[in-house]
Parts: C-alpha cells; sequence; structure tokens
C-alpha cells in the first residue's frame, strides 16, 4: 500500500514548522513534500541586520535539506492548484513545469509586499521582504554615502545622504535604527567634503512608531531613534515618488535617491486563486487550519484568516509569531487526519515582544515586563538565538566580531535595482533575465504599443525601471494584486482570482508572455543586459556597469 502524500507549499515560518513537526510524528508512514522557490527558511527578524552588514546573508538562511529529515524537497513556485484534482501545478527554477499530486495540501505560501496607488512608488521604492531586497539596500545605501563623499555640490550630497523608510511597524523601524549606525559609522571613517551627515526619515500615517504594541515599547522606540538622529514623521506619508525625491502628504518635498517601502504585506496571491472563501486576501480557515468543505486542506500562517479563539470575531494578526505556532498546529491536526493522535484548535498566548533597535539598544516586554537598554537588547538577541533553527553559533559569531571590528563598508554589485522591483509576487527571487518567452495564450490581450524607453524613469540610484520594453507599466489598485513585470514581457493581468507569472531564477519566464520586442536602439536581453530600457544619456546614472 503506497504512503499518503502531504504536500506543503511554501517554507516560511508556517510551512517550515509544518514540515519539522510531520517530519518528526510521521516516522517515514507519509511522504511529505516541501514545494518552495529556494532551498532555505528565511529568518525574517535578523533582515535588517543582513542590510545593515552586521550579519552575513547566509547567517539568516537555514538549509532546508540539511534540517527536515525525511521530507523530500522540490525547488519551485506554484502556478495553479487544482483542488478537484489535488494536483499542484508548479515551475521550477529552470522554466520546467512540474505537477504535484496529495492527500493532504497544506498552504503556507506567506506574504509579499503591500503597495498603495500612490504615484511613482512602485517605480522607485523599494520592498523588505526577501534576502535579495536586503542585499540591495546594502550595496545601495553604501554607494550613496560613497558617491556623496565624492562630490562638491551641497545638493548632490544631502540627496544622496538622505533616507525616506515608509512604514514605522517592525520591519520599518529596524531598518530606520540599523541604517542610522550603519551609515554613521561609514561618515565617522570617511567624512563628507561638504561636513554634512546621513539623514534617515521614518514615516507612517499612524500617530506613534510601533502602534501595534504596547504604548511602553513605542515610546522607547520611539526616544531611541530621535537620540539617534532619525527624523520621526508620524501622520506623515508618502503622496508622489519621483527620479528626484518624494512628495510628502504634507505639503514638502525631500529630495533623496532613496526610498524603502515597508507598509506591511499582503497575503499570496496564490490564496486568492483557489477560488474559496477569503479574509482580506487570506484563506479563512477553521480553528483547526482547515478548510471548511476541504477537510484534505489545511493553511496557516500569512495566506491564512484563522480565527482568534482569544479575541472572539477577529483573526490572529500576520506575525511570525503566529505562523510559527500554528505550523506546530498544522502538522498534529494532518498527522491527527491519518490517525495519530488527536487534533487540536489554535490558541495562542502573548509572551511579549522584542525589537532590535541597533547596537545595544532595543525594545522588549518579555512576560509583560517592560526592558529598554542593554537588558532589553540582550533578551532580544537571546530570544532570536533560541528561535532560529539553525545557523546560531555563526550568528553569534557575527555578533561578536561586529562589537569589535568595524564594518566592512564594500558594495559588491550581486543585485541591480532592476532586479528586486517592489511590485513583486516573489520577493525571495530576484528577476533575472530569461530566454525569449513563449507564445501568448488566447485569453491574455496583446501588448500596447510604444517602447519601454519611453515610458521607463530611472530608479533611485540611477539604475533602471521595472517597466519592460513594448510593455504597458504595472499598476497597483487598492485591495488588488499589483501585475507582476516579466523581463521583456507583458505584465500580468490583475483579475480577482487570477494567477501571478513568476520567474524562475536562471530559466524560463512563466507561461502568458509575450514576445520580447526590444526598441530598435537597445540590444536583446542576454547573460550582460538588464532586461529593462536602455540607459538615458541625457544625465549621468551611477550604478551601472
Amino acid at each position: 500500500m503506497s504512503r499518503p502524500r502531504i504536500v506543503i507549499v511554501g517554507a516560511g515560518f508556517a510551512g517550515y514548522r509544518t514540515a519539522q513537526t510531520l517530519s518528526r510524528l510521521a516516522r517515514g508512514r507519509a511522504e511529505i513534500v516541501l514545494l518552495n522557490p529556494t532551498d532555505y527558511f528565511l529568518y525574517l527578524p535578523l533582515l535588517p541586520q543582513v542590510a545593515a552588514g552586521i550579519l552575513e546573508p547566509r547567517r539568516v538562511t537555514v538549509s532546508l535539506s540539511g534540517t527536515l529529515p525525511h521530507v523530500r524537497l522540490v525547488l519551485g513556485e506554484s502556478d495553479r492548484i487544482d483542488l478537484d484534482a489535488r494536483q499542484v501545478h508548479y515551475t521550477g527554477p529552470e522554466g520546467e513545469g512540474g505537477t504535484l499530486s496529495y492527500d493532504r495540501l497544506v498552504l503556507a505560501a506567506g506574504s509579499v509586499n503591500k503597495l498603495l496607488p500612490i504615484p511613482g512608488v512602485a517605480e522607485h521604492a523599494h520592498g523588505f521582504r526577501g534576502l535579495p531586497e536586503a542585499l540591495y539596500l546594502r550595496d545601495h545605501v553604501t554607494r550613496q554615502v560613497e558617491l556623496a563623499g565624492a562630490t562638491d555640490d551641497p545638493r548632490s550630497c544631502a540627496s544622496r545622504c538622505t533616507f525616506v523608510v515608509v512604514g514605522a511597524g517592525y520591519t520599518g523601524t529596524e531598518v530606520a535604527a540599523h541604517g542610522q549606525l550603519f551609515t554613521d559609522s561609514q561618515v565617522d571613517r570617511h567624512p563628507l567634503r561638504t561636513g554634512m551627515r546621513p539623514r534617515w526619515l521614518l514615516l507612517d500615517i499612524a500617530d506613534r512608531v510601533l502602534p501595534e504594541l504596547d504604548e511602553r515599547l513605542s515610546r522607547t522606540a520611539d526616544d531611541v531613534l530621535r537620540e539617534r538622529g532619525v527624523d520621526v514623521r508620524m501622520g506623515t506619508s508618502v503622496k508622489e515618488a519621483t527620479h528626484e525625491g518624494v512628495l510628502l502628504t504634507d505639503g514638502e518635498f525631500v529630495d533623496t535617491q532613496t526610498l524603502v517601502w515597508c507598509v506591511g504585506v499582503r497575503p499570496d496571491p496564490l490564496a486568492e486563486s483557489l477560488g474559496l472563501p477569503m479574509e482580506r486576501g487570506r484563506l479563512l480557515v477553521d480553528p483547526h487550519l482547515q478548510v471548511p468543505g476541504r477537510p484534505e486542506v489545511f493553511a496557516c500562517g500569512d495566506a491564512a484568516a484563522v480565527p482568534d479563539l482569544e479575541k472572539p470575531g477577529s483573526y490572529t494578526p500576520m506575525t511570525a509569531q503566529h505562523a510559527w505556532r500554528q505550523g506546530k498546529v498544522c502538522g498534529h491536526n494532518i498527522a491527527a487526519s491519518f490517525g495519530e493522535g488527536r487534533r487540536r484548535a489554535y490558541r495562542h498566548k502573548d509572551m511579549g515582544f522584542v525589537v532590535d533597535l541597533g547596537g545595544v539598544k532595543a525594545a522588549a516586554n518579555p512576560l509583560g515586563v517592560n526592558l529598554s537598554g542593554v537588558a532589553a537588547g540582550a533578551v532580544t538577541r537571546g530570544y532570536h538565538l533560541a528561535a532560529m533553527p539553525g545557523n546560531r553559533v555563526r550568528v553569534a559569531a557575527d555578533w561578536l566580531l561586529d562589537a569589535v571590528l568595524p564594518r566592512q563598508a564594500v558594495q559588491l554589485g550581486l543585485v541591480r535595482s532592476w532586479s528586486v522591483p517592489l511590485d513583486t509576487a516573489s520577493p525571495e527571487l530576484p528577476r533575472v533575465p530569461g530566454k525569449p518567452e513563449r507564445d501568448q495564450e488566447p485569453e491574455q490581450e496583446p501588448s500596447r504599443p510604444g517602447t519601454g524607453a519611453e515610458r521607463a524613469k530611472s530608479r533611485p540610484g540611477g539604475e533602471a525601471a521595472n517597466d519592460q520594453p513594448g510593455e504597458e507599466p504595472a499598476k497597483g489598485r487598492p485591495g488588488g494584486e499589483p501585475a507582476k513585470n516579466q523581463p521583456g514581457g507583458e505584465p500580468a493581468k490583475n483579475q480577482p482570482g487570477g494567477e501571478p507569472a513568476k520567474n524562475q531564477p536562471g530559466g524560463e519566464p512563466a507561461k502568458r508572455q509575450s514576445a520580447v520586442v526590444p526598441p530598435p536602439d537597445q540590444p536583446p536581453p542576454g547573460p550582460d543586459v538588464a532586461p529593462g530600457p536602455v540607459r538615458r544619456t541625457d544625465r549621468f546614472t551611477e550604478g551601472d556597469s
């Protein structure tokens, strides 16, 4: 008799913990398949430290095959799920298609960057959801400080040394806190010619920093940021983004080459494509994490709207803590569906929160005890070491080295601006030039005339914009899924329940893309040519090879 197959889509906090729990409970009696675009689990809370040069990228990645025994890893992105046939269709990293049948399905696809219909944001901002985005920001910030130090123009220096972060939640607060220390350390060793200092702005429409946390934690974080020199502006956001800077909602125009978008996340659009009951883009499940009417389908993490039994009528928030705990419950309930143990409902009890503010500073309230300063910093780092499923010694070693040695402020240039667009459903993968697109399917609209060079605009930092030659730029819609641009192809059409196109590294772009039609003065995309518009010749564009 063949073993039942359990397919887990996504290896974030929820998917990884589900696979880990099932690997222990199944004991070889079930086949566990984990479908994920990368071969690692990313520990997102430490990503700001990667961007600030404290941790090396591999420190926050944990090998899936190395830490999940008895779990079969399949590299690829899910394109479509056929619930009636019990099949998951996916595209592999080299463009090959595949199908996985299942007896139990776990949807743990996670979340992606949240876009708002603000002019210029999709073209000029970068998100902070994946490792490629963190690596790009690290290089970009380093390059801006170096270019500022080489110019005698005070206005250009001020623009390059101004960094705008939108969103004062966990991610935005930590990015601004670590970023200010990172740029200050560079300027301390190599002062700018004009005598200026780097300036970080943290914007949010909320009335305080970290609005989702206790007011005392919020106040602690706000005090640390302001003391460090971060320009914290609550009740303010971006009205429009341009190549020269950003226009704020209070009417001020800020000259800047850097716009970091940390306004929040939205569920992966894969959940919406199933055509099942949703709650603000999240798949509705019962307290046992099962989809009503589909007992073989489970969902957890950011992709699932899980009833909060501690607060009747509400759903658990999209946080890593909930995703990690839900993954464990999901694994137990799947095992129970095969007769191994009893299923349980998901309940949670907050044990406190920690916010790393860089250096020895942090804000934390473990078990309800509010801490700040060095004590909070020690608790925060201890929590992260305990929560990480691997690489603890390496992370601790990097922290020790950072405490006694200066940081290496160098730019490697491995991730380009055009390869990490904000408008993407795959922040974990950098966009790469692919093979020529396949023939367009009949139901897709033809591309509109015009060249990308006519519409494309340079991003902050001087690199090419996301729009592709011969195609219409993608536009985000409130409450809907933004289009995902393909190299040289037409952006995916955003229809409710529609399927976003996804690129695979080094491989063939997803189906339903039109043929590449570069403008006459631009060579076709290739290994050494970015799949975007040519560089403008009427102004200097730093950062391009």
